[in-house]
């Protein structure tokens, strides 16, 4: 199940690199968040734009070059651009179904020793409620590459949370869509998406230990979701527990219960996203103990719930 370590991976940087070297119609853009994407300037030359700390004019001019033919990819801390550029990305990206994608960096927990206005707890919600928009949530950067090149054959807008963790898993192939089944137990069902699949991972393993069945499912996009993975998961087990880096309104949660509905499931849901609050600022290792995200610590909380 985990990755060979010695295997040297393709970097994000790598594959965007090699994209857009591959078609001219490739544009990389960023609000100065370059730390991703440092080496391209000098590979793209004028296709290689920063317009500065300016989320709005970002997006806005990633719409009017989708309008004469190019494909943009974005880059923005992820609270900025779904936020401050809402209105664009609805009005200017989303009502044209123009081919941009949203490439946020830092979001949710992996913004971790930043306060509540750097933290991304709502992006999800606010991006899975644009008409079109594609939601795709890599839990690591092998989930990035491989989906990054599924997102541009759409031809639509995506917004892609970036994650560069390395692996604690291998993949199956990436199909925009469609889940990937980690484990098939019939207990428990463990849904997430994102860099938190690797403590779910570890969570996995000791209920397993402790004799509890577990089917793990890494949920990849959210927009469009994998209703028949969801289905299989809640007609499979006793209980459904939901793990995001989110909010609980309008995420994960708030997929699996509409889900549920359209197919006339009743079932037994544990949310375990953030309710109501921003998450105390630390390094990561500390803010997952201390929310209660690290492996062992979901491990307890299903066990508490069973």
């Amino acid at each position: 199940m985990k990755p060979d370590v010695a295997v040297r991976r393709t970097s994000y940087e790598d594959a965007l690199s090699e994209i857009a070297l591959q078609n001219e119609d490739v544009v990389v853009m960023t609000a100065e968040n370059r730390a991703p994407i440092r080496h391209l300037p000098a590979a793209l030359g004028p296709r290689f734009i920063d317009l500065g700390i300016a989320e709005q004019t970002l997006v806005g001019a990633a719409a009017g070059l989708a309008l004469r033919g190019r494909r943009p990819i974005v880059h923005a801390l992820a609270t900025f651009l779904t936020m401050r550029a809402f209105e664009f990305i609805r009005t200017d990206v989303g009502i044209a179904g123009l081919p941009v994608t949203l490439v946020g960096t830092i979001p949710g927990f992996l913004s971790e020793a930043n306060g509540p206005t750097h933290q991304a707890l709502e992006d999800v919600a606010l991006m899975r409620g644009v008409p079109g928009m594609q939601v795709v949530c890599p839990a690591d950067e092998d989930e990035l590459v491989a989906a990054l090149p599924a997102v541009l054959s759409t031809g639509g807008p995506c917004y892609l949370r970036y994650n560069a963790a390395p692996p604690a898993v291998e993949h199956a192939p990436f199909v925009l869509g469609r889940a990937e089944v980690l484990s098939e137990g019939g207990g428990v069902a463990l849904l997430t998406y994102g860099f938190l699949l690797c403590e779910a991972v570890k969570a996995t393993s000791i209920l397993e230990s402790r004799g509890v069945p577990v089917r793990l499912v890494n949920l990849r996009t959210l927009a469009p979701v994998d209703e028949e993975a969801v289905v299989a998961a809640a007609r499979g087990s006793e209980l459904l527990v939901t793990i995001e880096d989110h909010f609980r309104t309008g995420g994960l949660y708030s997929i699996v219960a509409e889900v549920l509905v359209r197919h006339g499931l009743a079932r037994r849901v544990l949310p375990i996203a953030l309710p109501d609050r921003w998450f105390r600022p630390a390094l990561l290792d500390d803010v997952l103990a201390y929310e209660g995200f690290s492996g062992p610590r979901l491990a307890e909380r299903v066990l508490e719930a069973l």
